[in-house]
């Protein structure tokens, strides 16, 4: 997977010294309206919906996952501590409550990074109702945070996909945040210093919001196990 950013050491080792302190977020406060409510409690290989976005934040070079709940708040974090025990990791899962949940994607935003530890360099944000991100995405990502990289982003065809890696230097901007739209028009204003890391593979794209999503995304789940 090849990065298109400045060639100045490696990844966030050079931007943030021998150690970066990387932490993932996991917004899942939305009340899945258009798929008829609970979504990330639907079906999903054997689990939840929810637990394909998990996998991958727990996967990805980070310290803690913090995932913030909001519309079925108490049945989303006792699956999400189910996955987290069953892997022997529930000590590195931190859950936010996001009582302002009704307000957009920002407000479950606001309300995880603000919870994230001080020294946390970059945050990586997943979306809880995309369970197919490529497993080798996330260190893609770790890497391009060179020099004046202020965040990246995998980049499918052109569409920017998720999860997107940001830098601490964003967070006082995504406190003011507001809206359904997350960090993404952060994104949109960083110009060069957004690093865009290529992917062919379209999970970077997919999200479930509808139950003919659902049933999309297990059909390419299947197509990519095949493959392997």
């Amino acid at each position: 997977m090849n990065v298109k950013r400045p060639d100045q050491g490696s990844g966030a080792k050079a931007a943030f010294g021998a150690a970066p302190r990387l932490e993932a977020v996991v917004l899942a406060a939305g009340a899945g309206s258009r798929f008829g409510g609970a979504k990330l409690l639907a079906p999903w290989r054997g689990g939840v919906l929810l637990d394909g976005a998990l996998a991958s934040a727990f996967a990805a070079p980070v310290r803690r996952i913090t995932l913030a709940v909001g519309a079925e708040g108490q049945r989303v974090a006792a699956a999400a501590e189910a996955f987290a025990a069953q892997r022997g990791e529930l000590d590195r899962l931190r859950i936010v409550s996001t009582p302002d949940w009704a307000l957009g994607m920002s407000a479950s935003l606001k309300r995880a990074v603000a919870a994230l530890a001080p020294d946390v360099d970059a945050v990586f944000v997943f979306l809880g109702d995309m369970p197919l991100i490529p497993p080798g995405v996330p260190a893609a990502l770790a890497d391009a945070l060179v020099g004046d990289i202020a965040a990246a982003a995998p980049d499918c065809d052109g569409e920017l996909g998720h999860p997107a890696l940001i830098g601490s230097t964003l967070f006082p901007a995504i406190s003011r945040l507001e809206g359904d739209r997350g960090a993404r028009r952060l994104l949109d204003g960083l110009g060069p210093r957004l690093a865009r890391a290529p992917v062919q593979d379209r999970g970077v794209l997919v999200d479930v919001d509808t139950q003919s999503a659902l049933a999309e995304a297990e059909g390419r789940a299947v197509q990519t196990m095949e493959a392997r």
